[in-house]
């Protein structure tokens, strides 16, 4: 990590630490005024579905929480880009594709579904191919120190009955175990040489039936990292021995976590000193997954649904609740999205003079406002999203208060707006800052080309001046046509005191 002399205050934060099953204190860190964290990210074998987005928020809403409360923060996410199931699929494929040109082009939908749910980028976001030489160099450290094996046929195995503490995480004796590995890394090769059948694959030796391209050398034979060995080889090259926090949903706990946590403790590093988990996302009840056949890919939703609407409904919930995923929860979250957005924009449009607003300001002025005590006090208890959001809804009655004054103090409707920019950037919700800003305002859809961004607009635009004109004539009939011309377009009209507005539905 880089060197930051800047003096940070201490974080408040208390959290639920699964190794201890119990919320902790964050204090102190392992680089006082400094939060480490890493974030299990995608295996690029498939679309990112909301399963995956909701560890993305619920961490990007931890990362701001920190940064809002003095701390900087140092997030580290994964790019797994080699793995059983991506050689698996790219072969499958109809015509066949390059493991990883299939990798790069799910990756490239994974940062495309981030950016379109304003997930800021991790500090860095190491890929496992780039990080081999680290891999072999942990696995030899592992089988000098005997806490590893290298099989007959190549394989490399790490021995679980050789480390003291495994198991500690999850709380679970080896001699309840029928395997450590994940159902998926499971097969007869790797089977086939194991001392102990609950013994997890380190180092996977190269197939004759596997692209050539999809092996290294390495003292032992030629072949390929297991799953686990990347994160506790990526994790020590950014962050070091010891860090604050590993994060993942709850469903990576075991194996994968805590074999990660068995390679580092027997390579003799100290490892994170907390573990976060989020809950799954569920449908009519159920843990979403694709044997059920109710994965819920991003892009599609997209489709249908704002932006916004989605991350809201991810991301207001308790990272530890399971978020049930519904056309009800849809609506409720897009309800309160049009209330929240829609009363900023009013406050905007209240107190616009000469083109600007006090309530449009900078979003570094907006973070710079003291939040209400009640808010702190439910974040720093272990992320209280419920807690944090009833103070929002207060601010937001507030603010519609003061708008529905017969004559509204400007300084008051201006303070309420802000007060609510600044609780809902913490949650990466502020209307006006992007990617949701050019939405609320009506510029046209975010993230979207520039130059068919630009055509909607003009073309918009000129229907929206057509129907000013006709109201102005009294034409009513013509007015209410031209707005039922963008509606069935998918254009929203909103009507207020500073004109016509409008965003895609």
């Amino acid at each position: 990590m880089s060197n930051d002399r800047t003096e940070r205050p201490a974080p408040n934060l208390r959290l639920y630490d699964s190794a201890a099953r119990a919320v902790v204190p964050l204090t102190p860190t392992v680089t006082p005024g400094t939060v480490a964290i890493y974030l299990c990210g995608a295996t690029v074998q498939g679309s990112p579905h909301i399963g995956h987005m909701r560890s993305a928020i619920a961490f990007d809403v931890l990362r701001r929480w920190l940064e809002r409360s003095g701390q900087r923060v140092v997030l580290i996410r994964n790019v797994t880009d080699i793995d059983d199931k991506i050689l698996a699929k790219s072969t499958a494929a109809d015509p066949p594709v390059e493991w990883w040109a299939w990798a790069q082009r799910y990756e490239r939908e994974f940062d495309a579904a981030y950016r379109a749910l304003g997930v800021a980028p991790p500090t860095y976001e190491p890929r496992a191919t780039g990080h081999v030489p680290e891999m072999i160099d942990l696995v030899q450290r592992l089988l000098d120190a005997g806490h590893a094996y290298v099989g007959e046929r190549g394989n490399v195995y790490f021995d679980v009955r050789s480390l003291s503490d495994y198991g500690s995480l999850t709380n679970q004796r080896v001699e309840d175990l029928a395997t450590t590995e994940d159902e998926s890394q499971i097969d007869d090769d790797v089977e086939a040489d194991k001392r102990d059948p609950r013994d997890f694959a380190l180092w996977k030796a190269a197939r004759p039936a596997e692209p050539a391209d999809a092996a290294w050398d390495a003292p032992w034979g030629r072949g390929r990292p297991g799953w686990h060995l990347e994160c506790s080889a990526m994790s020590r090259r950014y962050l070091g021995e010891v860090f604050d926090i590993h994060g993942g949903g709850i469903d990576l706990r075991f194996p994968h976590h805590e074999n990660e946590q068995a390679q580092s403790h027997g390579a003799g590093w100290g490892f994170a000193r907390h573990w976060v988990h989020n809950a799954w996302v569920t449908v009519k009840g159920e843990k979403m997954s694709k044997s059920l056949g109710n994965s819920l890919v991003v892009a599609e939703l997209l489709k249908t649904y704002d932006a916004p609407v989605l991350r809201l409904a991810l991301g207001t919930v308790h990272h530890r609740s399971t978020v049930e995923f519904s056309d009800e929860t849809l609506a409720d979250a897009a309800g309160l999205w049009e209330r929240l957005s829609g009363a900023v924009l009013r406050a905007r449009e209240e107190t616009e003079g000469g083109g600007t607003s006090p309530v449009d300001a900078a979003v570094e002025t907006v973070r710079a406002r003291a939040l209400p005590a009640e808010y702190t006090a439910a974040m720093d208890e272990d992320l209280n999203l419920a807690g944090a959001m009833a103070v929002v809804h207060a601010t937001l009655k507030r603010l519609n208060t003061v708008l529905a004054a017969r004559v509204s103090e400007r300084d008051a409707v201006v303070d309420a707006a802000l007060d609510l920019r600044s609780q809902l950037d913490v949650m990466g919700l502020d209307p006006l800052a992007e990617p949701w800003r050019s939405r609320v305002l009506g510029t046209g859809p975010a993230g979207a080309d520039a130059a068919a961004a630009d055509a909607l607009d003009h073309l918009v635009t000129a229907l929206l001046d057509q129907r000013a004109e006709a109201r102005a004539a009294r034409d009513w009939a013509r007015a209410d046509a031209l707005r039922d011309e963008l509606t069935a377009a998918g254009v929203v009209v909103e009507d207020s005191a500073a004109g016509a507005r409008w965003h895609v539905a």
